[in-house]
């Protein structure tokens, strides 16, 4: 069942970055295999915005880009094929807030493989960085927020509401189709009420860059060996998921739950036609899954082809 990415968002950004980069679910079935064929140099455009490596980082870079592929491709897409298999037999009947919590919990289980992966690649890179990479870093960060600032925080509460319920209306609409009247009014009211808050969410994603480059920095100069690097890279994705702040874990985990429950409650406030084009866009996806596993479509070559 869906949940409001918008209201979300800082809980998992770290896992839903390599998600957004590597299966856009939400955009459509021939773009699941147009932008997964086209993984690799997506991913090194968007990695290399943050960075900006030099010649010698590139092509290291993108040969352990290429690997992940290849593994991520032969491992990890059967698993997200079979979770969609499996939305396909509930998404027809009503949902409960404790099954659309179990359903995300799924989720974010099956894409720990995947960031684990990127993990270990990225503590090789580390003894690679530069003060301008990290500088580099620092003013992509700013940039971003200055970008979410104005998606998510206009000044104009009126207007910033409208933004949100567009959005989450935009996302239903893509699994279940045309939306009525009741079910936008569904999200109107979800949205009003969630404890979703903007400015919390952007000064706690703004410690988090800062960890982020502090820790690189001490790694660089502390010549960090490889161990040392994995476990500073695996705490600092684990404080991205769980935040060292006590009031902002309660702020996480009371934001979850309303979630999950807003997420049944739209669910059930579907029509039979509805859920059947839900789970009939699951299929394509799961099918779409299956067929990037296989080597198929948009003139992609076999698994290890580099897409």
């Amino acid at each position: 069942m869906p949940v409001d990415k918008t209201a979300i968002i800082d809980r998992r950004w770290w896992r839903l970055a390599w998600l957004a980069l590597l299966l856009p679910l939400l955009a459509g079935c021939s773009a699941i295999r147009l932008a997964y064929n086209n993984g690799p140099t997506l991913a090194w455009w968007w990695i290399d915005g943050y960075m900006d490596f030099d010649r010698t980082q590139s092509t290291a870079v993108r040969s352990g880009i290429d690997r992940w592929f290849d593994w991520h491709r032969a491992t990890q897409l059967p698993d997200y094929a079979a979770l969609l298999a499996g939305m396909q037999d509930e998404v027809g009947g009503p949902t409960t807030a404790d099954a659309a919590c179990r359903w995300q919990a799924r989720w974010r289980e099956r894409l720990e493989p995947a960031l684990e992966r990127g993990i270990v690649l990225a503590a090789d890179l580390v003894p690679t960085l530069t003060e301008a990479n990290l500088r580099h870093l620092e003013q992509h960060q700013a940039k971003q927020m200055d970008e979410m600032r104005r998606e998510f925080l206009q000044p104009d509460l009126a207007e910033r509401r409208r933004e949100s319920v567009k959005r989450a209306v935009e996302r239903a609409e893509r699994l279940y189709g045309r939306l009525g009247e009741a079910q936008r009014q569904v999200i109107a009211e979800g949205v009003a009420t969630s404890p979703f808050d903007p400015e919390r969410w952007a000064q706690e994603r703004e410690r988090r860059q800062r960890e982020t480059v502090q820790v690189l920095r001490r790694l660089v100069a502390e010549r960090a060996d490889r161990d040392a690097r994995l476990a500073a890279l695996r705490a600092l994705a684990e404080r991205a998921e769980r935040s060292p702040v006590p009031a902002y874990r309660d702020y996480q985990r009371s934001l979850a739950a309303y979630n999950c429950a807003f997420a049944a409650r739209l669910h059930n406030a579907t029509t039979a036609a509805q859920r059947e084009a839900a789970r009939a866009t699951l299929k394509g996806w799961e099918d779409d899954l299956r067929a990037l596993v296989a080597g198929e479509g948009n003139g992609a070559g076999p698994p290890g082809s580099g897409g």
